[in-house]
């Protein structure tokens, strides 16, 4: 457990468990598209379970992120060293907050709205929804992560 709080492999001061959470965050979207590809060839079912699993594990590094940020200090810890003003980074902090949670609520009520949306339109359009909330989270989560260890 020690382990994930060393210094992580990105060249920045922050801990392992951010780099790898920073890392799966950035690559969310492209996981989605590989989805969406797979709806596009009518492979439904892998889209599914695609789309649940992608969910699912993205829950779990959440999960994995959040308990990392309790022990390590929180914000007020990673904010020590970077050269961003504070007042500036905690409102960068707080939008990604807010598009985070809906981003999950967004995505949650999309899989499970699934079975019910009989029509594929209607299916298509929250899915691209999703899929732009997901996209603002990955780029405002690696926004923050630039602001607390980059600069």
């Amino acid at each position: 457990m020690d382990y994930m709080f060393h210094t992580g492999f990105l060249g920045t001061r922050a801990p392992i468990f951010m780099d790898i959470v920073t890392i799966i965050v950035a690559l969310l979207p492209l996981l989605l598209i590989g989805a969406i590809f797979l709806a596009r060839a009518k492979k439904y079912k892998a889209h599914a379970i695609a789309q649940r699993t992608i969910f699912l594990v993205s829950v779990v590094i959440l999960t994995y992120f959040e308990f990392g940020v309790r022990l390590s200090g929180g914000f007020e810890s990673f904010m020590h060293g970077s050269g961003v003003e504070h007042n500036y980074a905690f409102i960068v902090l707080v939008f990604h907050i807010a598009i985070s949670v809906i981003t999950i609520i967004i995505w949650a009520t999309t899989l499970l709205m699934a079975k019910k949306q009989l029509q594929l339109k209607k299916h298509k359009q929250a899915g691209q929804v999703t899929f732009l909330a997901v996209v603002a989270t990955s780029l405002t989560g690696i926004w923050v992560y630039m602001l607390m260890f980059v600069y």
